[in-house]
This record gives structure tokens, C-alpha cells and sequence, in this order.
């Protein structure tokens, strides 16, 4: 009998070994699920944002591409850069432009997505964080003094690493998190990850230093990233924060509701005027 529970125990540690293998190598994938252009989406940018495509070269030589989509011709105006989730190419967001007030928008693909180059990870998407902000205040057309980032699920840490770099006017959070790390452990709690998680996106650590003004979108109904992550990081943040729950609404279909977007118009609003 004792042999028995032997080989049964032995068995399971195997199994369990190599299932903490396969999710160590396959985690780039479930976290960066990169995403191609679709081109129907790039023809309709060109049409009805012509001259808007734009590239930015990394320091390391990776292109990134992108739609710098402007609101008027005034000389400077101010701009919110968009970072997207961890499934989403970024074009798609061309859509909603004029939902967001006066201001500029910035869409930039992640390494590996849509059309730009290299591979994610956490620390290449926050070096480009930085680098898309140096290069892009530099154009006449944009006000240095007006950036505001924006951020969604994954891209919300991109956001908070940018604010705690770089001096922005605001910050828009939709569904954040206190970190990765603490995410993937409530998902799973019997697994390692501690000892198997490359890119922990340990955020909140951050949020003390930052001062700049936030807003955080969060989906009542969100199973991915349950609301107390995104309460625990809003409690740590060292700036005014204003917190709004969307009724009905999951991680997939926050931005379906007019609320969401009424509450970035009103914090836009007031945050330029």
C-alpha cells in the first residue's frame, strides 16, 4: 500500500513539474497575446485620418508604429496617449476619437503588435512608454504641458510606470491592477508564481510617488481583474483620485457603456480646462 501512495505521489509531483514548466514558457503568450493590423481597419484610418500614421524608433532600433490622430489645427494641443490591453492592437481605438474632448490621440502598438516591431515584456514596454513620450512632446503641434495617459487592463501598468517617470497632466485607468503578480495568484493559488512569473508588472509600488490627478473606470461584473485590485492601487496613490464603478459591465464590454465615456469626457474637461 505504501509503494502504491509512492508511485501515486510521484506520478503527481511529475505531472505537476511539467505543467509549471509549460506555463513558465507559455506565459508570453497568455500575457502578450500579440495581434496583427487588420486591414480593413488600416483603410479606414487613411481615409478618414489621412497623414495620421507615425513612427517611433527605440533607442535599441525597434520601430513602432502607430496613428497620431490630431483634433484640430491649432499650433499645441493637448494629447492622450493610449495604451491598450494585453489582446488588443490598437487601431481599433481610432474609432472612439471623438469621444475624447479636445485633446489629441496617440495610438501606439506594443512591440509584436499590429505593425510594429520586436518582442514584449515589461520592462520593453516600459522603456517605450518613456521613449514615446520624449519624442512625441517634442512636436510643435503638442502641448509638452497636456499629456495624459490612458491605459486599459494590461496598459494601465504601462501608464502608471509612465506617470511615476514623466510629468503628465492626468492619468486614465480603465480596469487596473495592484499588480500581475497578485492577479495571476488569485487565478491561481495552489501555483508557484512567485518563482515562475517573468513580468510581475508590480505597479503599485509606484503609486505612492505619483501625484498626478487619476480616474479609474472599473466593470462591476470584471472576473479577470476583480475590482479590489484596482481599489487596493487607487488607496496607494499619492494624487487626487476619482474612482468610477460601471453598473453591468465586465473586463470585455466596459467600454460599451456611455458612462465610461461620459466620466473621461467630464475628467478630461476638467483636467484642461
Amino acid at each position: 500500500m505504501t509503494a502504491i501512495l509512492l508511485d501515486i505521489t510521484f506520478v503527481v509531483g511529475v505531472f505537476a513539474l511539467l505543467f509549471y514548466i509549460g506555463l513558465y514558457f507559455m506565459q508570453d503568450k497568455i500575457l502578450f497575446c500579440q495581434r496583427p493590423l487588420q486591414t480593413a481597419i488600416q483603410d479606414w484610418i487613411i481615409q478618414t485620418y489621412p497623414d495620421s500614421e507615425i513612427e517611433i524608433t527605440t533607442d535599441s532600433g525597434i520601430q513602432l508604429h502607430g496613428w497620431l490622430l490630431k483634433k484640430s489645427h491649432q499650433e499645441k494641443t493637448p494629447l492622450v496617449i493610449y495604451f491598450g490591453g494585453n489582446s488588443e492592437e490598437v487601431s481599433g481605438m481610432a474609432y472612439h476619437f471623438e469621444r475624447f474632448a479636445d485633446c489629441s490621440l496617440l495610438l501606439i502598438n506594443y512591440r509584436g503588435y499590429g505593425l510594429s516591431e520586436g518582442k514584449p515584456s515589461e520592462r520593453n514596454l516600459f522603456n517605450d512608454a518613456e521613449t514615446i513620450f520624449d519624442n512625441i512632446i517634442q512636436r510643435q503641434d503638442i502641448d509638452p504641458n497636456g499629456i495624459v495617459a490612458m491605459g486599459r487592463s494590461l496598459g494601465t501598468g504601462v501608464a502608471v510606470h509612465l506617470a511615476a517617470r514623466r510629468p503628465l497632466k492626468g492619468v486614465i485607468l480603465v480596469s487596473p491592477y495592484d499588480s500581475i503578480f497578485r492577479v495571476a495568484q488569485r487565478h491561481f493559488p495552489f501555483v508557484p508564481i512567485k518563482l515562475l512569473l517573468k513580468n510581475p508588472f508590480n505597479v503599485i509600488k509606484l503609486a505612492p510617488s505619483i501625484t498626478t490627478p487619476m480616474l479609474a473606470l472599473v466593470a462591476q461584473q470584471d472576473t479577470l481583474i476583480p475590482a479590489i485590485h484596482s481599489h487596493r492601487l487607487a488607496n496607494k496613490w499619492g494624487g487626487a483620485t476619482k474612482i468610477k464603478q460601471i453598473e453591468n459591465a465586465n473586463h470585455d464590454n466596459i467600454p460599451d457603456n456611455e458612462i465610461y465615456w461620459n466620466a473621461i469626457r467630464d475628467f478630461l474637461g476638467r483636467l484642461l480646462k
